[in-house]
Parts: C-alpha cells; sequence; structure tokens
C-alpha cells in the first residue's frame, strides 16, 4: 500500500544487495516480490538517497499508488525503472531479475525458447525481447575496455549452418558462414569479434583496436594474413605462429589453445543452447560470452549486470528487428 511505499523510500538501508554474492535460493528469498526488486534497483541507482532524474535536487515525494517520485524542485515525475533497460515492460520485475540471474550464471548462455518455457508460455518475442535487452547491457559493459598485453593469442573461427553441395568461401552471397575473429590475453579477457572476412586489413582493425603497443608476444597459427596483418596495425612485437595444418598444436608455450577453448566454448553455446545465431544480431551473443567469461570469477556478477542495466541506453524492440540493408 501507500505507506509501505512511502516507508520504503524513507528507510535507506544503504547498498544492502551488495554486501554478499547471490545464489538461486537467496534470489528467491531476498527478491521474491516486486517490491523488493524495486527497493534493490533503487539501492543500486541512488544509493546515497533518490534523486531527480531531470534537475538531481534531492528534496523528492513518493506519489501514492503509482510507484514513482515527484521532485520537489521541478515537479518532474520519473520512477526507478525510467530511462532503463527496465522501461516500458509489462513484465514483473520478479522475472526481469530471475532471467538475468540465469542468464549470467548459464555458463553456455540461455535460449529466447527456454526463457519462454520459464515466463509460462505467455509470449515468445517477450522472451526474445527480454533476452536481447539483457544482451545489450552486456555489451555496454564491453565499451571502453583496457587494450591486452603480455601474451596474446589471436585465430580466426566460422559459424552458421551447414552448406549443401559447393562449398563457396566466407564473403560469397551464398556462403551461410560467419567469420569471428577472436583475441584473448593468455589468462585473462577475451573478445569475440564477427567480421566481414579474414583479410589482413580486417584483421590489423581489431588488433589495433583491441591490443597494447607495447604487448609481449602475439601467438597465431600459421595463416598467412597475420604478418601483415600486425605489421599494418602497427605492432611490433613478437610474432610466434604454431602449425596446425602439421599437426602441431604446442611447442613449448607457443600455441593457441587458450583462444581455441574460447572458441569451443562459444560453438557449445550455438550448438547446445542458440542453435541458430541470426548474422544481424551475431555480435550481441559474442559479447554476452565474452561478458560472462571475463567475469566468471566475478561474485558479485548478477549485481553488476543489474547495475548496467540501469546504465545502458534503453533498446527498442524496432531496433532489434529493423532488417540490415
Amino acid at each position: 500500500g501507500h505507506l509501505d511505499w512511502v516507508l520504503l523510500t524513507l528507510l535507506w538501508h544503504g547498498d544492502a544487495m551488495t554486501s554478499a554474492p547471490v545464489d538461486l535460493m537467496t534470489l528467491v528469498e531476498n527478491y521474491g516480490t516486486d517490491e523488493k526488486c524495486r527497493e534493490a534497483l533503487m539501492h543500486l541507482r541512488w544509493p546515497k538517497g533518490v534523486t531527480c532524474l531531470r534537475c538531481g535536487h534531492d528534496k523528492v515525494t513518493p506519489v501514492n499508488e503509482r510507484k514513482v517520485f515527484d521532485c520537489n524542485s521541478c515537479h518532474y515525475q520519473f520512477s526507478v525503472t525510467v530511462g532503463t533497460m527496465f522501461h516500458d515492460s509489462h513484465l514483473p520485475l520478479t522475472k526481469w531479475f530471475f532471467i538475468t540471474y540465469l542468464l549470467t550464471e548459464s555458463k553456455k548462455g540461455m535460449s529466447a525458447s527456454q526463457v519462454y518455457r520459464m515466463l509460462g508460455k505467455k509470449s515468445y518475442k517477450t522472451a526474445w525481447y527480454l533476452c536481447h535487452r539483457i544482451r545489450a547491457a552486456m555489451a555496454s559493459a564491453m565499451e571502453d575496455r583496457p587494450k591486452l598485453g603480455g601474451t596474446v593469442e589471436v585465430d580466426e573461427t566460422f559459424v552458421g549452418g551447414k552448406q549443401r553441395g559447393h562449398q563457396h568461401k566466407v564473403g560469397h552471397p551464398e556462403c551461410k558462414k560467419e567469420v569471428v575473429i577472436g583475441i584473448r590475453q593468455r589468462g585473462g579477457a577475451l573478445r569475440f569479434f564477427h567480421a566481414e572476412d579474414v583479410k589482413s586489413g580486417t584483421l590489423a582493425k581489431y588488433i589495433k583496436e583491441n591490443i597494447s603497443h607495447d604487448v609481449d608476444v602475439i601467438m597465431t597459427d600459421e595463416f598467412q594474413g597475420y604478418p601483415k596483418a600486425l605489421h599494418d596495425a602497427g605492432v611490433l612485437c613478437e610474432h610466434k605462429t604454431i602449425k596446425h595444418k602439421d599437426g602441431i598444436y604446442a611447442i613449448g608455450d607457443i600455441y593457441t589453445n587458450s583462444i581455441e577453448s574460447g572458441f569451443s566454448l562459444l560453438k557449445r553455446g550455438i550448438i547446445g543452447t542458440w542453435h541458430k545465431i541470426s548474422a544481424k544480431h551475431l555480435q550481441a551473443y559474442l559479447d554476452e560470452m565474452c561478458f560472462r567469461f571475463d567475469n566468471r570469477k566475478n561474485p558479485y556478477l548478477f549485481r553488476d549486470t543489474l547495475l548496467k542495466m540501469l546504465e545502458a541506453e534503453h533498446v527498442e524492440y524496432k531496433t532489434l528487428t529493423t532488417r540490415v540493408a
């Protein structure tokens, strides 16, 4: 009721949900109602108390029965979800929390079909849109990342449907395969990119944007495009190669097994979880996989994902479904 809502805004307990990691049972116990979820979002968005989203004034009044605030200064009315990934959603916040937790904890991802079943088979469109908004928040966390250094492995792989008859090369209009370029700092971060091709100029672009100039060594296979790509990217470190075509996969510390294991995880996600991914949305799935992989040791991953969902720009359904020109 109104009294509970007013008390919720007055009794500020600090960052309650950040004090301990969340497991499934804790999720059900602590965030089993929309009121509890809303309180958690308020703590995350305004850890020092609610402030007006328009003018920043810290004197606001809860509006009866509407779960919104009214600014005492400019009289702008707003809720904790306005302008976030939760905006304009008819789904209960409890379902948002539950699916977000499952996406962060599912090593190989989760399909919209699975989410659709978990939501009670109400609407596949809603489940699909929900998943993509969570992915968009994860992708936003991948922006402005530091460049990779130390020992870095670079490789490329191809994902997509099987072809019957003649096997067209990537880039051909009838080729159903998509290029994924992978870069991984050994023992560190993983990055995947949906690329148009594996030409040296394309490789150089991703190497230049993601690998530090003072990197120690770069490991690749024997693909002939890498020497020119490294030169064009201005990366002048030592370049070591392993010849996979000769059946050699490691010579001492010369190998690309780290990035290969990343590709293996990606393909298990595609084959076992998502089954089919459109070229248009492939990068979203790649970002999700990298976000989860890079945060695999983060005990506060659920909380941090919610924070990104509050901070990231809202994604409209029509944006996701607009055809690529």
